[in-house]
């Protein structure tokens, strides 16, 4: 099969004026001796020695020479390409010169060679095989770096890649907190280390400076034989150079960078790298910051949310007390229903408790928002307890005051235990009245009603007491449990009728059970369709013998 002949750019093998002076490259011919027969003026740049007669040996690099003897010793058909293409360099004052050289036989042995000087197309291959590779490292970088937000995590990250693409250790230092850094150490080969920064950094030159977030210090202006043994992690040889760059994170400094490569290692940085480390140094910092940011903010939110989330209830002297409670997004921990449990026993009422249980207007953080504003409100004002309808005016007002268009539903049980039985004042604010089932299941709807608060200038409300035999309870809860819309259908509430029945099933149930078996079927009913927030709370009395606890705590006692 013939074979298809390369023919470089500005050669052509028609004629002898291919070797003028004028031709665009280097030409060099050497007869079947080895000697050259002429040379056009650029062979002559790039061979000083190239004069006519003189052998090819002494006028070219070995390469070349080696590849002429080649060439006749195995002479090249017109259709073959054994030796085009060959790539050497050739000695010059401003430092090697690259050359790709090109055979062209003649009929009479004598070869021509054209020398096309590649230096800087061999630089630029180069450069852009460099800026791939720092492309494609940069995106490694964003990848790994962005799917962590744990500062520990990207600092472990940073170092590790700092290592593996330039240098032979690394040093990953983050701001000083309590009077100490955190630090993370890589060394190329030897995995990561966490730690203190065992010294000062103002003992590096440039560290305590980028630990503020200042510029950089150039390597050539670090002598790193100056370095601290603190600072070179162990089995580190001698320090070659060093680079030491800051962190830059989202408007305050993410801590600083230092880079080490040793004597027997890549050799000092050149510019151009310390310039890519910077870069690095940027979406590091970046990362890190966004990490730190994230820490603390979840830090803040989880201490606020210990605030919102819904109390856990117990047995206070002998009366069960039991709550369930689901957000309208099940991904959310906190709404806009609530409920709480204050002791508020006074004079004559030594042992009496405050449920309260509400349903603030509008679902997820604004709701929950405002459900922490009426609780802490509601604390405050637990003196007024024993006066519903004056504690409710006075939340009325202040929530009023406080500009807020939302409002609530409230009801208040102020709960007592009298010998076997707990009695029970309700007062409802625009809120369901609530149920009480007796031990033989008929269920009732306690005779209280009221006004919504923070709504209107005046809250009205009627006060209702009932007492509860053995075992009974009274069940306190928001509409999210009524009108929670589901069925075969999906458009279908749950309703009052199935809420009396479910709470007909659970006569002589302990608190806890009524709670989750009413949540558990109103749940069904929605399945996995949008609803409102639903909260349950049960109040149960007495089942003659039981435990009780001192305070709700300990191993109680048993009384009749």
């Amino acid at each position: 099969m013939t074979q298809t002949r390369r023919e470089p750019v500005g050669v052509h093998r028609h004629s002898d004026t291919a070797l003028t002076e004028n031709a665009p490259c280097a030409v060099l011919s050497v007869d079947p001796t080895g000697v050259v027969t002429a040379a056009n003026r650029h062979a002559r740049v790039l061979l000083p020695t190239a004069g006519i007669g003189a052998p090819l040996t002494a006028a070219a690099p070995r390469w070349l020479a080696d590849a002429h003897d080649h060439m006749t010793g195995h002479p090249i058909h017109d259709d073959a390409d054994d030796v085009a293409g060959i790539v050497g360099s050739v000695p010059s004052e401003g430092g090697p010169r690259w050359v790709e050289a090109h055979a062209r036989p003649t009929g009479d042995g004598t070869v021509t060679w054209w020398l096309l000087d590649v230096t800087e197309l061999r630089e630029a291959r180069a450069a852009l095989h460099t800026e791939q590779g720092r492309a494609a490292f940069l995106s490694e970088v964003s990848s790994r770096l962005l799917g962590s937000l744990n500062v520990q995590r990207c600092m472990e990250i940073t170092a590790e890649l700092a290592t593996s693409h330039l240098c032979d250790a690394a040093v990953v230092i983050a701001p000083a907190r309590r009077g100490s850094h955190a630090t993370v150490v890589s060394v190329r080969g030897g995995g990561t280390t966490l730690g203190e920064l065992g010294g000062d950094p103002a003992e590096v030159a440039g560290l305590a400076e980028a630990l503020q977030g200042f510029p950089p210090v150039p390597s050539r202006w670090l002598d790193p034989t100056t370095a601290p043994a603190w600072l070179v992690p162990p089995g580190v040889g001698g320090v070659g150079s060093v680079v030491v760059t800051p962190l830059p994170g989202h408007g305050v400094p993410a801590g600083a960078l230092v880079l080490l490569r040793t004597t027997d290692g890549d050799g000092a940085f050149a510019e151009d790298e310390e310039i890519f480390s910077r870069l690095f140094a940027v979406r590091a910092g970046n990362a890190m910051s966004a990490a730190r940011l994230y820490a603390q903010q979840a830090s803040i939110t989880e201490t606020l949310m210990r605030e919102l989330l819904p109390p856990t209830v117990q047995q206070l002297d002998g009366v069960e007390f039991a709550a369930r409670y689901r957000p309208s997004q099940d991904e959310e921990r906190i709404g806009g229903d609530f409920y709480d449990v204050h002791p508020v026993g006074g004079a004559g009422k030594p042992d009496e408790s405050l449920v309260v249980l509400g349903d603030v207007c509008g679902k997820g953080l604004d709701a929950a928002v405002m459900t922490g504003k009426i609780r802490s409100g509601l604390r405050a004002l637990l003196p007024f307890a024993d006066d519903h309808l004056r504690l409710l005016q006075l939340l009325n007002a202040a929530l009023l005051d406080a500009d807020d268009t939302r409002f609530a539903t409230l009801v208040l049980a102020s709960v007592r235990r009298a010998g076997g039985t707990a009695r029970l004042r309700l007062t409802c604010g625009g809120h369901p009245a609530p149920l009480v089932v007796r031990s033989d299941g008929t269920v009732a709807e306690v005779a209280t009603a009221g006004t919504l608060v923070g709504a209107l200038p005046e809250v009205t409300a009627t006060t209702a007491e009932v007492t509860l035999g053995p075992g009974e309870t009274c069940l306190l809860y928001t509409d999210g449990i009524t009108e929670a819309r589901g069925g075969p259908f999906g458009d279908e509430q749950f309703g009052d009728d199935r809420l009396h029945d479910a709470l007909a099933g659970c006569a002589g149930m302990p608190a806890d059970a009524v709670v989750e078996r009413i949540q558990m079927l109103a749940s069904q009913w929605v399945g996995r369709r949008r609803h409102d927030d639903m909260a349950v709370f049960a109040v149960t009395a007495p089942r003659g013998q039981h435990l009780t606890a001192v305070g709700g705590h300990g191993r109680g006692r048993y009384t009749a």
